[in-house]
């Protein structure tokens, strides 16, 4: 248990090692969280441990008095079977709601409360609120969202495209089943 901790600590901490000589992409500036809360669908994703065995995955935001804002993911696994996750998400800085930390309530996230914070940038979020692209600075996390579990081939072009112009390698995007 003790060297599954201390692996998970240094593959966490690497990611803080080393960075800096890409610039950051770009983010949308501003979100309206009112308008953001709801449901969005993951359209697709690029690889990650934790959605490993997720074909279909879905966020719930609800914005709470405090400003923070309320998450729960559900996936859905190969068996039928729905996982979830809570958390909440917070501004990285004050007044800036395109740059948010998400941080999941489970017992790695008890212990080491400073650590298990993740990147939640929106990178691109269209006026309508309807599509979104999600990512994180370093671009080892993409999620390309919207309010429809399907959407169009000109909508899908358009997130890849502006997921590609920040920089964003999309050929390893895991697509919704």
């Amino acid at each position: 248990m003790r060297a599954s901790v201390a692996l998970l600590c240094l593959i966490l901490l690497s990611g803080c090692v080393g960075g800096g000589r890409e610039r950051p992409p770009e983010t949308v500036g501003e979100v309206d969280l009112a308008r953001y809360q709801g449901t969005w669908y993951e359209l697709a994703r690029l690889p990650m441990f934790f959605q490993r065995d997720c074909l279909r995955s879905e966020a719930h935001y609800q914005l709470q008095a405090n400003g923070k804002v309320a998450v729960t993911n559900r996936c859905e696994t190969e068996d039928g079977q729905w996982q979830e996750a809570k958390g909440e998400a917070v501004p990285q800085q004050a007044g800036r709601t395109d740059r948010l930390w998400v941080r999941f309530d489970n017992w790695f996230g008890r212990l080491f409360p400073d650590l298990t914070k993740g990147h939640y940038w929106v990178l691109y979020l269209d006026e309508g609120y309807s599509t979104a692209l999600v990512g994180s600075p370093d671009r080892k996390y993409l999620w390309l969202l919207a309010r429809d579990a399907e959407v169009d081939q000109a909508t899908r072009a358009r997130l890849l495209s502006e997921a590609e112009r920040r920089g964003y390698d999309t050929s390893e995007l895991i697509w919704r089943q």
